[in-house]
């Protein structure tokens, strides 16, 4: 990057944010009510052909039949009052009566809240289950098969008039008859909705995407000269980063005496999502941390997805915040990432299950906190990927950080931004974005540098320093595997591997603004009354110092600089002082 360029990305990284975009009515509501009053008006409509959500399989690590399905307008659901506002118009699964819950402490950082849960937590302590699972449908179809004209499910028990659900407003693109043409000759399992009419589908994930039971076939890692380069490699060795590429799994270690079989195995999963095509805030990626078991037959759509996203705008994708299963994560027809770029996934294979049940325990921890809004998201320093890495290090895997972009950039670039754009808000989210560790800010980044501790833990040993987190998975890890999943073909554009670093990013973005691609999305405020007494005060970000300076160097410094020069032009003519 040269020094002409360099303002040029604070201004793209100050004009990043998504909270500034103009309101809009709640583009989610009218068709998740209908679809939902049809839920519940006509129940067990094709019963015959049709499973619960929750009458078998699992979420990750949970067994589906500990749930419930529900709405967030339940009354008697043991789930936080802020969680079950953001649902209310949303297909939930709730823990049952007497499961153990997650729970967090008032008045307390997240973070905070954490290592001392943490620091007390018997290490084989039983799992919490979390507030709710997104499932966004009721209603599974197992082992479907599209027929040709797109308008039909065929199932072993039957057949039944199908549809895809309504594409919501604000999403530019949907599915189409390229997406026809590619999941009709595959088997698949489709969440959905019945009615008198025939099944409302919500997702399609395609049964071949499989993990297991057997270990995958052994690849070598390229040749690199750092263990971030060889993965970055990896993601990057197909055309578009694998968009339009087959789905990819294989083992990249095992240690010696590993069992080949693998089903019933606990996996922890280390998710990042590529760039999208039509999305110049998107380069980036996105990241999540991925909880379950390896199944009998190998499927992985029940995985547990702890996907972190902004509460407080209302998503073009109709994505919120949640725990869920893979197949929606990826591949529900509005909201599904999978629809948008490809993705990878690292995955390591536990032969104990207390690393993942720890780390899923905690995310039900964190999310309480998110939904109570004690931790606010915010994109330069509290994303998906901050959030993420924030939560594995106060469990005690101190996963390298990576550093800021530049910190004399964001020192020099503030006055800069703040008088170009007219904006100390703009100003201040340039700032965070430059100084942020590129670890808790760029999903690329993150995966890289817990790829590299991983391979670090596979010689058994956690490195000094590192806590209980670290110390399970360097013994407990078995083997560690690489996933890739493509694109699914749709009317929009075909995405690609995600930026790894800042620079990278500011490359993708056209130079021209007329020719960017941006997506305005409308803010959901949280409601006051929703808003609990104890929420602590945010700690004060970098960008609040730098104000500060700047401030007093303007009101205060500049001044007094200037009087100085007068006293000095004055002294050199003779005149007195």
């Amino acid at each position: 990057m040269t020094a002409r360029s360099a303002p040029f990305i604070i201004r793209r990284m100050a004009n990043h944010s998504r909270f500034t975009s103009p309101a809009s009515p709640d583009h989610r509501s009218r068709w998740t009510t209908v679809a939902l009053a049809v839920m519940l008006s006509t129940p067990g409509a094709f019963a015959s052909i049709l499973d619960s959500a929750t009458a078998a399989g699992a979420f990750g690590l949970y067994p589906a039949p500990d749930f419930r399905i529900t709405t967030g307008g339940c009354t008697d659901c043991p789930t936080l009052r802020q969680a079950l506002w953001y649902f209310r118009a949303e297909t939930i699964a709730v823990p049952k009566t007497g499961m153990p819950v997650a729970g967090w402490t008032p008045g307390v950082h997240v973070y905070d809240d954490i290592r001392q849960w943490a620091s007390t937590r018997p290490a084989n302590a039983p799992i919490d289950y979390p507030p709710l699972v997104w499932i966004a449908a009721p209603e599974v179809a197992r082992h479907a098969r599209l027929s040709a004209d797109g308008r039909a499910l065929s199932m072993p028990d039957g057949t039944l008039p199908f549809r895809p659900i309504a594409k919501i407003p604000l999403n530019r693109s949907y599915y189409d008859a390229s997406s026809v043409a590619w999941f009709r000759d595959r088997a698949l399992t489709v969440r959905g909705t019945s009615s008198p009419e025939g099944f409302v589908a919500r997702t399609f994930w395609p049964d071949a995407w499989a993990f297991g039971p057997v270990a995958p076939p052994a690849r070598a890692m390229p040749a690199a000269g750092s263990n971030a380069e060889a993965l970055r490699m990896m993601m990057r060795e197909e055309p578009r980063g694998g968009a339009q590429s087959p789905y990819h799994a294989s083992m990249l270690w095992q240690r010696g005496a590993m069992d080949p079989a693998l089903a019933g195995k606990t996996v922890l999963g280390f998710m990042v999502n590529g760039a999208q095509g039509d999305d110049d805030e998107a380069h980036g990626g996105h990241f999540a941390l991925v909880t379950g078991r390896v199944q009998d037959d190998g499927s992985l759509g029940d995985w547990l997805v702890n996907n972190f996203y902004s509460l407080d705008v209302e998503s073009e994708k109709g994505i919120i915040a949640a725990p869920l299963p893979l197949d929606d994560y990826l591949a529900d027809l509005n909201s599904g990432q999978g629809w948008y770029r490809p993705t990878y996934m690292l995955v390591a294979v536990l032969r104990d299950e207390r690393a993942a049940v720890l780390v899923q325990s905690a995310l039900n921890r964190v999310y309480n906190q998110f939904y109570r809004h004690q931790l606010e998201y915010y994109h330069p320093s509290e994303n998906c990927a901050s959030i993420s890495v924030d939560t594995l290090r106060a469990l005690g895997w101190n996963v390298p950080a990576r550093g800021p972009s530049s910190r004399t950039l964001a020192w020099l670039g503030f006055p800069y931004v703040a008088l170009k754009e007219l904006s100390l808000e703009k100003a201040t989210v340039a700032f965070d974005y430059m100084v942020t560790d590129q670890s808790r800010l760029m999903p690329a980044a993150a995966l890289e540098e817990i790829f590299g501790s991983l391979l670090t833990m596979s010689r058994g040993q956690a490195t000094p320093g590192q806590g209980p987190l670290a110390t399970m998975l360097a013994e407990d890890m078995e083997g560690l595997a690489f996933l890739r999943f493509p694109q699914f073909p749709s009317s929009r554009k075909f995405g690609d591997a995600p930026a790894v670093s800042t620079w990278e990013y500011e490359k993708l973005i056209p130079k021209d603004p007329a020719l960017r691609q941006l997506v305005p999305v409308p803010p959901r405020p949280f409601p006051a009354e929703l808003r609990d007494p104890d929420l602590l005060r945010h700690a004060w970000r970098p960008s609040d110092f730098a104000l500060v300076v700047w401030s007093l160097i303007t009101v205060v410094g500049l001044p007094y600089a200037a009087w100085r020069v007068w006293k000095w032009r004055r002294s050199r003519r003779g005149s007195p002082a």
